[in-house]
């Protein structure tokens, strides 16, 4: 018997790996990074591997105290694998694989959580994979795990983390609790304090739901644990303020935590209740499952706060506690950005495999939850039969042929195609009664979006980022004597992360022409690749359609050297930048980079 649940929870695993391979890794080094922050994590990372600075993140010739090191570290490891130039060839593979392989280790961890606990005594093979495609599937998920950023690699260690805490708690061995503050360090390394504080607050309020809550602390060791976590974590820290002292103390702390909590930053103001509504696209199409979840699990909350019950059968409370602490804990933020919701996608994955189990046998429940999705894939496939409207209403200045290049490619097509299949047997599958129609729909999911979303992402690479990276490499072929390297109007990161040169942004403003006049008299920085040579007779600037139709920038005599899509390549005497910039200083202009953070992404 041992040897058959064995041999079960393997294949239950390498069905989920299979799904997840297919999801997060096939294809992901085939387009370049995304504009604007993804450049700047894989420069900073690609930094380390070849500057051999593996303490201090850098980007640009500057200092990036936005995040902790571990998403720095783990893309900076890729990048110095043999031969990483030749298997990797835009970088995007290695700055993509931390966050890729935290949301797959993160899906295993669903599933055989799931298999090796299943609650209330189902057990059905199906659940654990329904509970892991849940989370893959999601939109949000799906999006960020692709996506050179720190937040998805973040809910993978804090996922694995909490996924084990409650493990721990459940299990009847006396094993030590080590991994999970483990992976609790590694998430303090990835994004700051804040993971530190969702696991406190889920942990909490998940105790305060049982009646044997001493227990279940010992079991979790927290004092032995917090050492370890610290252990881990802490360190980093404390080296780089001893190694660079007030600015990183008022970067990392003052602005990327308590500033961005507690007041709006970048414009990213939002209500109270921003988050309901992330939370219903973040499980689209199955959000109605997500809140029949909820409502089940609650139940169950309100119920073990009075009995004791099997703490074996409270995956579905925790994952309730789970979801509410990051969705109370970000509401109250000032600053809201969608991609803070993506630490409760896993909670949210696990609920909805509740839902799952719940509704198995056919009743009303079942009936009105399915008529409402049905009609939630209906909504989704006419929005696509009425393209026309929406498509008409996209104005994105990078990509000024979005609109027509969607329709000629196809893709607006194909979309009609899948989601009104997608609907029709969703129908079909409900009038059957068929009992695992929400794993067969997830299946069907999962093909449909390699068939969409590959060809998205290749137009959205073709239109937007092809034309930075042929400038790039016509900038290396034309560069003269270590000229500076400017970029007017658009800004955009992966100038420097594909040209590997200093560059310096300003706005296509007449104070922006001074600022640029300015600094490269007085702001000086260098990099490992690169040494700009600043007294050069000429520089060369990027510069975008609309900003070079702007009077002050099209009088100053230029060569223009090359143009790709939207982009301009010219080469400018200093003298003549100068000399204009002196005119506007004489009309009134100033320059004012020294009042701002410059180059602020």
């Amino acid at each position: 018997m041992i040897l058959l649940k064995s041999k079960k929870r393997l294949i239950n695993s390498l069905i989920v790996l299979v799904f997840g391979i297919i999801i997060f890794v096939l294809g992901l080094g085939s387009t370049g990074l995304v504009d604007e922050t993804p450049p700047l994590f894989a420069a900073a990372g690609r930094a380390m591997s070849e500057s051999g600075d593996w303490l201090t993140p850098k980007v640009n010739g500057m200092f990036r105290f936005d995040k902790p090191p571990l998403i720095y570290w783990l893309m900076g490891f890729f990048y110095s694998l043999p031969k990483n130039e030749i298997w990797d060839k835009f970088g995007t593979l290695s700055a993509r694989l931390p966050s890729a392989l935290g949301s797959l280790f993160l899906m295993l961890m669903i599933g055989d959580t799931l298999f090796c606990w299943p609650q209330k005594g189902d057990r059905q093979f199906l659940t654990p994979i329904v509970a892991s495609l849940g989370f893959a599937l999601s939109p949000f998920i799906i999006i960020w795990t692709r996506t050179a950023v720190s937040d998805a690699l973040l809910t993978g260690t804090l996922g694995i983390s909490l996924l084990l805490f409650w493990r721990r708690m459940a299990s009847d061995n006396n094993d030590q609790c080590i991994l999970a503050w483990v992976f609790l360090g590694f998430a303090i390394l990835t994004k700051g304090p804040v993971a530190f504080v969702l696991a406190t607050f889920t942990i909490t309020s998940f105790l305060f739901s049982q009646k044997d809550r001493k227990t279940l602390l010992c079991k979790i060791n927290p004092k032995k644990g917090f050492f370890i976590t610290i252990l881990i974590s802490v360190p980093w820290y404390i080296l780089e303020l001893i190694k660079e002292g007030k600015p990183f103390w008022d970067n990392f702390f003052g602005y990327h935590n308590f500033q961005r909590y507690t007041s709006v930053v970048n414009n990213h103001a939002e209500p109270f209740w921003f988050f309901l509504y992330i939370m219903i696209f973040a499980s689209l199409p199955f959000t109605p499952f997500l809140f029949h979840g909820i409502l089940k699990a609650f139940a169950d909350f309100w119920k073990s706060s009075k009995d004791i019950c099997n703490v074996k059968e409270t995956l579905h409370i925790y994952s309730l506690c789970w979801l509410a602490s990051v969705l109370i804990f970000f509401s109250i933020s000032a600053t809201k950005l969608p991609s803070y919701w993506l630490p409760a996608i896993p909670a949210a994955s696990i609920l909805i495999s509740n839902s799952f189990i719940n509704l198995k046998n056919s009743n009303k429940s079942y009936s009105y939850l399915w008529i409402f999705n049905i009609l939630i894939l209906f909504g989704i496939s006419i929005a696509f039969f009425f393209s026309n409207i929406w498509l008409s209403l996209i104005n994105d200045p990078e990509m000024p042929n979005l609109s027509s290049d969607l329709i000629s490619s196809g893709i607006i097509f194909k979309a009609k195609l899948f989601f009104s299949l997608f609907a029709i047997i969703a129908i079909i599958l409900f009038s059957f009664k068929s009992k695992n129609i929400l794993f067969y729909l997830q299946i069907l999911l999962l093909v449909g979006q390699s068939f969409l979303m590959t060809p998205i992402r290749k137009l959205a690479d073709t239109s937007r980022q092809l034309p930075l990276r042929n400038i790039s490499k016509l900038i290396s072929d034309l560069r003269e004597g270590n000229e500076t390297l400017a970029m007017i109007g658009i800004r955009k990161p992966s100038l420097h992360y594909y040209s590997r040169q200093i560059v310096f942004y300003e706005p296509n403003t007449k104070e922006g022409l001074i600022n640029l006049s300015d600094r490269l008299n007085t702001d000086r920085r260098e990099n490992y690749e690169d040494q700009p040579d600043y007294e050069y007779k000429s520089l060369l600037i990027v510069i975008d359609a609309y900003s070079s139709r702007e009077q002050h920038w099209s009088n100053i005599n230029h060569q223009k050297l090359g143009e790709y899509g939207i982009y301009n390549l010219w080469r400018i005497q200093k003298s003549d930048l100068n000399k204009y910039s002196q005119f506007l200083v004489n009309s009134g202009y100033e320059s004012d980079w020294k009042s701002r953070k410059a180059e602020k992404f």
